[in-house]
């Protein structure tokens, strides 16, 4: 197995890692390792989210949710 190396954690970053294993029960590794996971897991899950997002606005049609059409909008406006 590959072994990671980090340098220059900040003292505070480096305590509170320590203290979320200990409550963990976990090693310091083991809770990194963990971490790490979960941090590249959330990471596409939000990219899928953003892009499914994105996806459903481009297709969206606003007279099937009831909203009149811009060009009839623009003709009542000048009418006024």
């Amino acid at each position: 197995m590959p072994i990671l190396h980090v340098r220059n954690v900040p003292d505070e970053l480096y305590a509170q890692l320590q203290r979320r294993a200990e409550m963990q029960r976990r090693s310091l590794s083991a809770e990194v390792i963990t971490l790490l996971d979960w941090a590249l897991k959330e990471a596409e899950r939000a990219s899928a989210t953003t892009l499914a997002s994105i996806r459903r606005r481009r297709f969206y049609d606003p007279a099937a949710a009831g909203a009149p059409d811009s060009t009839t909008l623009l003709r009542e406006d000048r009418a006024r």
